[in-house]
């Protein structure tokens, strides 16, 4: 036999029993066409063992490189279709392309028409409502939102239940109160941009030293210490009267008068705090599905985890406090220029749950319901003490509470899930009967 008859006799038996420098066995064109490949069952992509199953290739991950070292990845539009930027499984982007700056595209892929019916609403409730209502539910119920909001974001998105939220609100309010102007002679009357951009900051600051102090826990440990924080800054408060005045606190505390517009009044002051509030929401619903919330809900569903992919848990806890005290102290300088004041029972044991409350009835699992939990609450308080005695309030919060609680865990936003649920069950229901 020849030499060329040998190497073709040679390569034909190689390919033949898949062996040699070119073994890889082509795969079945109909299986391509299908878009799925023959994988082991039970190894990594590329192994030779175990029995074949079939693995579509459009869920097949890709390995890149992550915080920890190699990681799969989904394609891109999966990626996209979990965070919510598609709609659709295969979707195309339509503003993939667009110049248009970040925001303006989070916009148009999450403002639907129930949120344009709902601003209009707001728009036009302080022209067709009383300035009491206006100014006593709408706005007090904005500010006590964007409080709850925080502890919202903490919860929700970062699995720490924080009692200090008002803790930080109040000092902020303090702050304001301090350096600013008042009717206390203690006040500094500093100019009011000054104080307001030093109350936030300072709140901010406070925050991350909670948050320092609290990520090393979890669960109810981390509850009891911001608790105890929240009442150790009461009694502190309480007790002082070089800088906090003591009981008395301090009073007429007012917005200033800029442009012209006097912001105590109803209408201005409820735009300013409308203003805000929109501002908090969909603040934190930009910062959920960033990289930074993407990772903190993984930190709260599995910080071990987590930490072995090579994310810094405790930074990201810390840094999660300082936006939650961030929104919390915007909301403790207008709750000082609604009340006119700030006393330490502004930052009472009190106030502390009923920020938990506010959250609660209204749903932690979306932005929205720390407002909707905030509306029931204010009404509630502005007229259940027309049917009952003011004293009996606590008593009316805790049973709506319970009942809450009970009937609907995930709140106000849980219960009309359910309903709707129901709605949508009835009606194919029916049109099958059809």
């Amino acid at each position: 036999m020849s030499a060329a008859k040998w190497r073709k006799a040679m390569n034909s038996g190689a390919v033949a029993s898949g062996v040699g420098s070119n073994s890889v066995r082509p795969e079945p064109f109909d299986k391509l066409r299908a878009g799925s490949v023959e994988e082991p069952d039970g190894v990594a992509h590329g192994a030779s063992t175990g029995s074949a199953r079939t693995v579509p290739l459009s869920v097949r991950p890709e390995l890149v490189e992550g915080p920890g070292g190699v990681a799969p990845q989904a394609s891109k539009s999966s990626a996209r279709t979990a965070g919510g930027a598609s709609p659709q499984v295969g979707e195309p982007d339509p503003y993939a392309d667009s110049n248009a700056p970040r925001w303006l595209k989070f916009l148009w892929r999450h403002v639907s028409t129930r949120h344009v019916m709902v601003l209009l609403g707001l728009l036009v409730f302080p022209f067709a409502a009383s300035p009491f209502l206006t100014f006593q539910v709408g706005a007090q119920a904005l500010a006590l939102g964007l409080v709850a909001l925080s502890l919202t974001f903490l919860s929700g998105y970062g699995g720490m239940v924080s009692l200090a939220q008002m803790t930080v609100a109040g000092i902020a309010g303090y702050t304001v109160a301090i350096l600013g102007s008042s009717g206390t002679e203690l006040s500094l009357n500093w100019h009011w941009g000054i104080v307001v951009v030093l109350a936030v900051t300072i709140a901010t600051a406070a925050s991350v030293l909670i948050g320092w102090l609290s990520v090393r826990t979890e669960g109810i440990y981390t509850i009891m210490i911001t608790l105890a924080i929240g009442v150790a800054f009461y009694y502190l408060a309480l007790q002082n009267y070089t800088i906090f005045n003591g009981f008395q606190g301090f009073q007429k505390v007012y917005p200033p008068k800029v442009l012209g517009i006097d912001w105590r009044s109803p209408v201005p002051f409820y735009f300013l705090t409308l203003v805000l509030a929109l501002a908090g929401y969909f603040a934190v619903k930009y910062i959920v599905r960033s990289p930074f919330g993407v990772a903190l809900q993984g930190i709260r569903d599995n910080p071990r985890r987590m930490n072995s992919l090579g994310y810094n848990v405790t930074a990201h806890r810390v840094a999660a406090y300082a936006v939650a005290g961030f929104i919390a102290a915007v909301a403790g300088v207008l709750l000082v220029w609604y009340n006119g004041l700030i006393t330490p029972g502004s930052v009472g044991t009190s106030w502390l749950i009923n920020i938990l409350v506010i959250a609660v009835l209204g749903g932690m699992r979306h932005p929205i319901g720390p407002f909707l939990g905030a509306i029931v609450f204010v009404l509630l308080q502005t007229f259940a003490i027309d049917m009952i005695d003011r004293e009996r309030f606590n008593l009316v919060i805790g049973g709506v509470f319970l009942a809450i609680v009970l009937f609907s865990p995930d709140g106000l936003l849980g219960l009309w899930a359910s309903l709707r649920a129901r709605l949508q069950r009835a009606q194919g229901v029916t049109s099958s009967l059809r």
